[in-house]
């Protein structure tokens, strides 16, 4: 039979036409493959072949393919290899599928992790109810008829215990992967992220024009003629285009877009809940006095820079307000005159009513009296 390989950006890189036992098996799991040429190939009982994992929205690296097939024909099979890196999905298909997967693993890592809470409790109930037996501190009788039962018992209630524990250890792990899964689209679409994501999208789309005029970006040069540089130019694109409607559509809601138009110098600006005093505003940025003067504070003034003039850059997409002098003054004196008051209607402290001493020749206790006898005894 002939093994077939095939990669589009659509499916991935796949493999068929194996069977089990051929020897395909141990050359498709060399870590020697992939982008990263670091990958092994692994099987799938849904798509009933191999497959290559993250290949999926990508261009394949050519040669590793290429070692692949190679090595299958020198080990006796017919290899047929195909590659079409045009075939593809649009982003907007395959952030949806993303999407739907991580619903379906947050349900599924969720019942995982409730059975792994019941099996846990209930061998936890199971090692209880046999050291009832042993509540009186009960010891194992050597030599009586009762010993073995006993024993058996006694590691019953271990294995019991070691279940429950490594179980709800389990259970843990599978709800952290269950929130990370249900997180998944709250994360990726944050307006700060995704306004960070946009910069960087943007300088590599300005890259792929550059190579498509012949002109070099970050640092090398493309062939103009290259075809895969124009399904690069589409890809961007398009991933721009969603996550500027994710953006617009987070503003619809009520998120605020800063930028160097809404600051001037002696502003204050919300950075990661502290009040900071604007020293500059900058094109993606304004700098702040140094972080290490926020530790503890609610507002950092220019003239509270403890530490030699040093400042700190805060990004548009990182800031969450912004106030004027008068404004952060303001709010100063009404928090001030808020405490002045709370202090006010606060009940006065009672001073604690010491305890009377106790003599003990008035109350005496039996343990002072056996005390007593007892150094009478020592020294007479």
């Amino acid at each position: 039979m002939t093994i077939e390989i095939t990669h589009t950006r659509r499916e991935g890189t796949l493999i068929e036409g194996t069977s089990r036992g051929d020897g395909s098996a141990e050359i498709l799991r060399l870590r020697e493959y992939g982008r990263t040429q670091r990958q092994p190939f692994r099987w799938s009982r849904n798509l009933d072949c191999w497959y290559l994992p993250h290949s999926r929205d990508h261009a394949t690296y050519t040669p590793s393919l290429e070692l692949l097939a190679q090595r299958l024909r020198d080990a006796g099979f017919e290899v047929t290899l195909t590659i079409d890196n045009a075939d593809r999905r649009s982003f907007s298909d395959a952030e949806k599928e993303r999407e739907e997967k991580a619903e379906g693993r947050a349900e599924r890592f969720g019942g995982y992790a409730a059975s792994a809470t019941q099996n846990s409790e209930a061998a936890w109930k199971s090692s209880h109810e046999i050291s009832e037996r042993f509540a009186f501190g009960q010891p194992i009788l050597v030599g009586h008829h009762s010993e073995g039962r006993a024993r058996r018992d006694h590691a019953r209630m271990d294995n019991a215990m070691r279940k429950s524990i490594g179980e709800r250890d389990r259970a843990d792990h599978l709800t952290g992967r269950a929130q990370a899964a249900a997180n998944y689209e709250r994360f990726k679409k944050d307006p700060g992220r995704t306004l960070r994501r946009l910069d960087k999208l943007r300088a590599d789309l300005r890259a792929v024009e550059k190579w498509q005029r012949g002109e070099s970006a970050k640092g090398f040069s493309r062939s103009p003629a290259d075809p895969e540089l124009e399904t690069e130019h589409q890809e961007l694109t398009e991933e721009i285009q969603h996550w500027e409607q994710v953006i617009k559509d987070a503003e619809a809601e009520g998120f605020k877009m800063w930028s160097k138009a809404d600051f001037t110098r002696g502003d204050f600006v919300l950075y990661r809940g502290t009040w900071y005093e604007v020293l500059r505003v900058n094109p993606k940025s304004v700098t702040i006095p140094h972080i290490h003067n926020g530790v503890g504070q609610r507002v950092v003034r220019a003239a509270d820079n403890r530490h030699d003039g040093w400042t700190w850059t805060a990004p548009y997409d990182d800031v969450s307000g912004r106030k004027s002098d008068d404004e952060i003054q303001q709010s100063t004196r009404a928090e001030a005159a808020e405490h002045q008051e709370q202090a006010q209607q606060a009940p006065p402290i009672k001073e604690p009513v010491p305890a009377a001493e106790t003599c003990p020749t008035s109350h005496p206790s039996p343990w002072h009296a056996k005390a007593r006898r007892w150094a009478l005894y020592r020294h007479p």
